[in-house]
């Protein structure tokens, strides 16, 4: 990965959370999730003895409603996540400010989860998944329209935590599109010299990722990465959790014990939990599935068992 540079992140995400550190775990298994992980493929014991692992663990669109937050300060103070993905020009940005200092005195990192889709700040950029899919194969994406909202989600961001952010990620990954990625890099390289903020990697792990993450990694992982290597901004190794949404918590949690098997040092597990499913949200039954898989006992037995360490990506490099 490209080399970090430590003067990076604010002051106030210093303090360091794992998986394993001083915050109790929480044991009590949850309903449909036992403690004998239903069959899900044991990890090994020869994996704990081997030299631990480090994991950065995401939830992504904070912002969207307020069940995404406390889901995300109920992981965080277990240990179960290390980074969070804001969205801010999303419904319940701004009544998510409790729930930022709370995840910033845990020492969650905290990242703007770029938003072009759903809830762009200018209207005149939303746009489906296909539709940008086609702005970018055609070359017809407005840079200087994408420049200007690029800007100010950022300065949205800096207004509500006090900083930059410490990585850049994008809704349904259309950070990494062409036409959208050299936007993104170049006014990340004006906005934050010496201090970069991590990119992230869609890049699939070599083993074990489906075939949702391997289209998602052809949409312009190859271009991203060569402007991260370019231009010194670090990523991620690899992109886990990514599937269909579908399916009970025993096949989420079976997903997990694969991805978590295969892991290497330096990936980033992304994931999409909530506490509630708000009406009309199409994957709010997943978000429920997750929170309540991510919170249970036996994730925190896959970490251990797997000789995972929850960390920041800072901690990455």
């Amino acid at each position: 990965m490209p080399g970090h540079q430590p003067d990076h992140h604010p002051q106030v995400h210093r303090r360091r959370r794992t998986a394993h550190g001083d915050e109790p775990t929480e044991t009590a298994p949850v309903s449909h999730v036992s403690s004998e992980l239903h069959g899900a493929p044991s990890i090994g014991s020869a994996a704990a003895a081997a030299k631990r692992r480090r994991i950065a663990v995401c939830v992504d669109d904070f912002g969207l409603y307020p069940g995404i937050a406390t889901a995300a300060v109920h992981l965080a103070a277990h240990g179960r996540i290390s980074s969070v993905s804001c969205m801010t020009g999303a419904p319940a940005w701004q009544v998510g400010r409790p729930a930022l200092r709370q995840l910033q005195a845990l020492g969650v990192e905290l990242g703007l989860h770029l938003d072009l889709s759903s809830h762009p700040l200018d209207a005149r950029l939303r746009g489906s998944l296909p539709h940008w899919l086609f702005r970018a194969g055609t070359g017809t994406v407005d840079v200087n329209l994408l420049r200007r909202e690029i800007q100010a989600q950022l300065e949205r961001f800096e207004a509500m935590t006090g900083g930059a952010p410490d990585y850049v990620d994008g809704h349904q990954h259309l950070h990494q599109l062409p036409g959208v990625r050299t936007t993104l890099v170049d006014v990340l390289r004006e906005r934050y010299p010496g201090r970069l903020p991590w990119l992230r990697s869609t890049r699939a792990a070599a083993a074990g990722a489906g075939h949702k993450a391997r289209v998602i990694e052809r949409l312009g992982n190859a271009g991203l990465s060569t402007l991260a290597r370019r231009y010194g901004l670090a990523q991620n190794a690899h992109l886990l959790g990514v599937y269909d949404f579908s399916g009970e918590p025993d096949r989420y949690l079976t997903l997990l014990a694969g991805w978590l098997a295969g892991a290497g040092d330096g990936d980033l597990l992304v994931c999409h939990p909530s506490s509630d499913a708000a009406p009309g949200d199409p994957i709010g039954p997943a978000r429920r599935r997750e929170f309540e898989v991510l919170r249970s006992a036996p994730f925190d037995r896959l970490l251990k068992d797997a000789g995972l360490s929850v960390v920041p990506l800072r901690d990455m490099a």
